[in-house]
């Protein structure tokens, strides 16, 4: 029996071939996240199903089924795009202010910035701490680690803000994060549910409040 040799050119053109079915799978795969995205907005972590995805994407049951084999896995992959989206709107930009007041500043604007477009479509940390809060699990973890990966990040910009002398050395860093958070949460209640007009304008003073009541207070100079 002859064996035919795996020559460099056909091993080549085999590699090429899977490469472009990996890139193809990839494709597809962002593509339901991106649809996942826009119905868990709306309808909630909860809502989402292999069905209503497949109806949305054009793709069959099983097709959506084969890029993530469980709806919890199709659940944790959403809340980690839903976390690199917000890092990459809200987060990263942030970093290029320098450290202190500027800085944090910064990242609750843009942190407004989004909350002002979810206002509209829903933000997932906020609906899925109301669905998940009281129970157990993987997909209660990746919401509630993104959730905890971004608050230790606004912690520690306001840990430099005392460092560099712009908020009172003894003020508990964890106090404002509470405060800002605060704000947050209660914009998305008023202007969400409530439909207050000028929430937005009085969170952004509440933010300027809290800068005011925990600023260091500075030695005259004249």
């Amino acid at each position: 029996m002859s064996v035919t040799p795996i020559t460099r050119n056909s091993a080549s053109a085999s590699g090429s071939r899977e490469g472009r079915a990996l890139h193809k799978g990839q494709q597809t795969k962002a593509v339901i996240i991106d649809a996942a995205l826009g119905l868990a907005a709306h309808i909630g972590l909860e809502g989402l199903s292999i069905g209503a995805l497949a109806d949305v994407t054009g793709m069959s049951k099983s097709g959506v089924f084969a890029h993530f084999g469980s709806r919890e896995e199709l659940q944790i992959s959403v809340i980690r795009e839903y976390h690199t989206r917000f890092e990459q709107e809200v987060f990263f930009p942030a970093m290029t202010e320098p450290r202190g007041i500027a800085r944090l500043r910064a990242m609750f604007d843009n942190w407004m910035k989004r909350t002002s477009i979810e206002i509209d479509s829903g933000c997932i940390y906020i609906s899925g701490a109301v669905e998940f809060d009281d129970r157990t699990g993987p997909v209660r973890d990746a919401l509630a680690h993104s959730v905890l990966t971004w608050h230790a990040a606004m912690k520690r910009a306001i840990e430099q803000c005392k460092e560099c002398g712009q908020l009172q050395s003894n003020v508990d860093a964890n106090q404002i994060l509470f405060e800002i958070h605060a704000l947050i949460l209660a914009l998305h209640y008023e202007a969400r549910f409530l439909r207050a007009p000028g929430s937005i304008g009085r969170a952004v003073a509440g933010f300027n409040n809290i800068l005011m009541r925990y600023g260091a207070q500075l030695p005259d100079t004249n």
